[in-house]
């Protein structure tokens, strides 16, 4: 039985995407015991996950290093046949060179790629088509059999699917109108305009984390809407991912709850800013919907990751969104 392990300690939406990884190493060896390396906070994702066997966790905030070398020591115990390194980080790069696998894979962009047994070059997109962030990641793995890769899954459990199911008895929608970078955020003011457009008929919930309690009460505050309410901070991740999957539709940001929508193939409205879906991290979901400004902006795409503030002060990517385009995809 061969013994593998992906490593992945970046931001919640880039684990989600790599989830398909777990996907396609599954179906390439069913046999196969897969384990994954995340930073502190993340393994809530893989619990119960059916093809994990074991969920091993770096503390990116206590003792950075120290703890690095201590996770080293645990991989080095566990003799890995295989690792597979998703990230292109130093630091990820010393924990494949002295994993003591058999065979180590990672991306050529990693510092230490000289020194892995098979690198892999990073192609963000070929010609004039742009890459998936799956389809990047899949690169590491693909096989004649299987060139394609699997699309990135999650798997509430029952109690899960349990603990959302009083929410669940009208047709509803989901909100998650918080980002780490205020760039990706669509504004608070638009989102209460949206939400004082949704059809009554809807039940809508403000998603998010403990942090992004303020901003779901501050914009259901202002729009002064009897359908809303806010679950910030009240779901753990798979009952977030839960309720979006049988929502009437999610409407999210360029951020961690659109790939939790593609994970569950959940119905989503993905909104974008300053970035732009051909960066690659785009929502997968069957019904998938992209609404971003309509005109043309000299400035936009002002990079590829968001930003604390708009550079050029007027953020006219997010603040001349149609509003019309948002509530179009409900009747799509």
């Amino acid at each position: 039985m061969q013994k593998i392990l992906v490593v992945q300690t970046a931001f919640i939406g880039d684990v989600v995407l790599a989830t398909g990884l777990l996907e396609s190493l599954h179906q390439q060896d069913p046999t196969a015991s897969i384990s994954i390396l995340v930073r502190k906070g993340n393994e809530a994702l893989f619990k119960n996950h059916p093809f994990v066997k074991e969920v091993l966790v770096w503390d990116k905030k206590t003792n950075k290093y120290q703890h690095l070398f201590q996770i080293i020591q645990e991989i080095r115990q566990r003799k890995f046949d295989l690792l597979i390194n998703v990230q292109r980080f130093a630091a990820t790069g010393l924990i494949t060179i002295f994993s003591g696998a058999k065979t180590t894979i990672g991306f050529d962009k990693n510092p230490f790629s000289l020194f892995f047994s098979k690198r892999i070059k990073h192609i963000f997109s070929k010609g004039d088509i742009d890459l998936h962030e799956i389809q990047r990641n899949h690169q590491l793995i693909a096989t004649e059999e299987q060139p394609e890769p699997a699309r990135p899954k999650l798997y509430p459990s029952n109690a899960d699917n349990a603990a959302v199911a009083s929410y669940t008895q009208k047709p509803y929608i989901c909100m998650a109108p918080a980002s780490v970078w205020f760039t990706k955020q669509y504004p608070e003011a638009q989102w209460v305009k949206l939400l004082q457009l949704i059809p009554k008929q809807y039940q809508v919930f403000l998603l998010g984390a403990p942090s992004d309690g303020d901003t779901c009460n501050r914009i259901l505050t202002a729009a002064n809407c009897s359908n809303a309410k806010s679950l910030a901070g009240q779901l753990n991740f798979l009952q977030s991912a839960a309720l979006m999957q049988t929502a009437f539709m999610n409407y999210v940001n360029d951020s961690a709850p659109m790939h939790f929508a593609s994970s569950v193939n959940a119905p989503v409205t993905a909104i974008y800013c300053s970035t732009i879906p051909a960066f690659g991290y785009g929502p997968l979901s069957d019904n998938k919907h992209i609404v971003e400004v309509r005109q043309a902006l000299d400035c936009r795409p002002c990079g590829i990751h968001g930003r604390k503030e708009c550079p050029k002060g007027h953020f006219n990517c997010a603040n001349h969104i149609d509003q019309t385009d948002l509530l179009a995809t409900l009747s799509a």
